[in-house]
Formats: C-alpha cells, sequence, structure tokens
C-alpha cells in the first residue's frame, strides 16, 4: 500500500479519487511473431514481432499523460517487454505485480500449430469450434468459460485491492484474457466476447 506522511495531501487525494474515480488502464501486448504467423500461441513464450515493439512504443505514447501507481503483467514475455516500454515514462508507478490470471487463454495441444495446419487437418468446423468455441477446450486446452473463472476471480481482488489502496492500475494482458475482462465489466454477451478483435496498440479505460 502507497503510505502518505501528509495528511492533508491523504484526505485531499482520497476526495480527488471519490470525484473522479481510480482507473484501470488495459492494453494488449504488442503483436507477435506467432500472431504475425497466425500459430496458435497460449502459453508459448513468442516474441514480439518488429511490428509488436512498434505497438508498444504507440501504447506507451497513448498512456504517457496518464498516471497509474501499480502494474500488473503475467510471465510470458511479449506481456512483460510491452509494459517495460510502457512504464518508461511513469516514475509515479511504485509496484509491478506478476499475475498470471489474466494470461493467455491455453490452446494445449494446438499450440504452436499453424492454423492452416489445424484446418487441413480437422477441418474449418472443428477450428472454429476450438478457436472461439466460448464453451469448447481444444485438446488439452481451456475454454473461454475457464478462462473466465481465473479473470473474474482476478478482477473481483484488482477492485479490493484498489479502493483499498487508492490507486490507479495498468494491466499488460493478452487477447483472450482481455476479452472475457470486457465481457465481464461491459457486461457484454458471450456471442459479443467471441466476436471482438482486440487491437494490439488500443486502450481500454475503466473508471472503478
Amino acid at each position: 500500500m502507497i503510505e502518505y506522511k501528509n495528511v492533508f495531501i491523504a484526505d485531499l487525494f482520497d476526495f480527488i479519487m471519490k470525484k473522479k474515480g481510480l482507473k484501470i488502464y488495459l492494453f494488449r501486448h504488442g503483436q507477435t511473431t506467432f500472431n504475425r504467423d497466425k500459430i496458435f500461441t497460449g502459453f508459448k513464450d513468442a516474441k514480439l514481432s518488429p511490428t509488436g515493439k512498434k505497438h508498444a512504443k504507440i501504447l506507451s505514447n497513448k498512456l504517457k499523460s496518464k498516471k497509474f501507481q501499480v502494474a500488473f503483467y503475467t510471465r510470458l514475455s511479449r506481456s512483460k517487454d510491452t509494459l517495460k516500454e510502457v512504464i518508461k515514462n511513469h516514475l509515479e508507478c511504485v509496484a509491478v505485480v506478476e499475475d498470471n490470471r489474466i494470461i493467455e487463454r491455453g490452446y494445449g495441444k494446438l499450440e504452436g500449430k499453424k492454423h492452416q495446419a489445424i484446418i487441413k487437418k480437422h477441418g474449418q468446423k472443428q477450428f472454429e469450434k476450438w478457436h472461439r468455441g466460448f464453451n469448447t477446450r481444444p485438446p488439452g486446452g481451456e475454454s473461454f468459460a475457464d478462462v473466465e473463472k481465473r479473470v473474474r476471480e482476478f478482477l473481483r481482488d484488482l477492485k479490493s485491492f484498489m479502493k483499498k489502496s487508492k490507486v490507479n492500475v495498468a494491466i499488460s494482458a493478452h487477447g483472450n484474457s482481455i476479452r472475457i475482462f470486457r465481457k465481464i465489466i461491459e457486461k457484454a454477451s458471450e456471442k459479443q466476447a467471441i466476436e471482438w478483435f482486440i487491437p494490439y496498440d488500443k486502450v481500454f479505460e475503466y473508471t472503478i
């Protein structure tokens, strides 16, 4: 928790936060080589492509004027490296926290395989079920419903933490965990969530 030595400043900050609300700045990591080449990524540690590094710089510029005291990322380097670029402009960020409840959806045995190879072997219909079926698990992987359980728990704990600590947060997450994060906080349907495209260079801003 951030401590304020001056009681007046703490009271003033409380007043401002109650008026304006606490902020969540949520964004996807930059494009990876697997994204570029249409390969199932999941828990594979795909690296940012040259374009992905540019996406990270764009996100950094978009967030330059925002203020956040805590940032979250996952164990995957694409999440870490994107956040690393973003926090260059944020000396006020006093804590960087790893939380794998917001990690990418696990694709199990599909990970590392090209989309076209799966379509060729299993057909377009099965590919679509594994790729975008909300309740369908790929072999050895997760469904979107599985991802929702962990993201919902993360969001519940995050809100509690933010209100208790009175901080704004930045979250460097992944395409599919962001779909679910948005579904929950925006009260969207399963159909909407799986149809969204999550851009690599967009910041989703929410007030708590």
